[in-house]
């Protein structure tokens, strides 16, 4: 277990404690809890690269990781219950968690039909994730303090463009990837 790895789990420890602030109203603490996962996924990743402690449960782990709070955010931000007065639509919700479930089912058809087993991310993957995080953000900030309303939806759109896009672009890999 390396301290990578440690970082990693701790994040993963981290999500119902998120989940638990959003959902009975204290949307202030859940934005700090999300920041300080955010912080120790840039911690994880420096130091497995500088110190050489990158590893396979890492490489497994770190992704799980941030997708679990990532969806998690996405899902808790969604409930009409948590009174927060600017919530995800349940539209874009659905959207996110879709193209995720469809992307991994995809790729484990691909795994299984033609024994590929890599399968990187791609830059309209890696802008989606970052577009993704940047309006979970923002709906925290907006929820906890303020922020302008054209910032929030104009990240909502830039989510919402490229989760489709990437979407396709990882069907259309798959598709040159079976056919190779």
């Amino acid at each position: 277990m390396t301290v990578p790895n440690i970082l990693t789990v701790l994040r993963m420890v981290m999500i119902p404690f998120f989940l638990m602030a959003i959902v009975y109203g204290h949307p202030r603490l859940g934005l700090w809890l999300f920041v300080v996962a955010g912080l120790t996924d840039a911690a994880d990743g420096a130091i497995a690269r500088f110190w050489n402690q990158r590893s396979e449960l890492g490489a497994f782990l770190d992704p799980m990781a941030d997708k679990l709070m990532l969806t998690a955010a996405f899902v808790a931000l969604a409930l009409p219950e948590t009174g927060i007065l600017m919530p995800v639509p349940i539209w874009l919700v659905v959207l996110v968690i879709t193209r995720d479930v469809v992307i991994v089912l995809f790729s484990f058809l691909l795994n299984l039909t033609h024994s590929i087993k890599h399968f990187p991310p791609s830059l309209p993957g890696k802008v989606t994730t970052f577009m993704q995080i940047a309006y979970v953000s923002a709906v925290l900030v907006e929820n906890a303090y303020s922020l302008p309303l054209w910032l929030v939806q104009g990240l909502m759109a830039g989510t919402t463009f490229f989760t489709v896009f990437s979407g396709f672009h990882y069907l259309w890999r798959i598709r040159r990837l079976r056919e190779a």
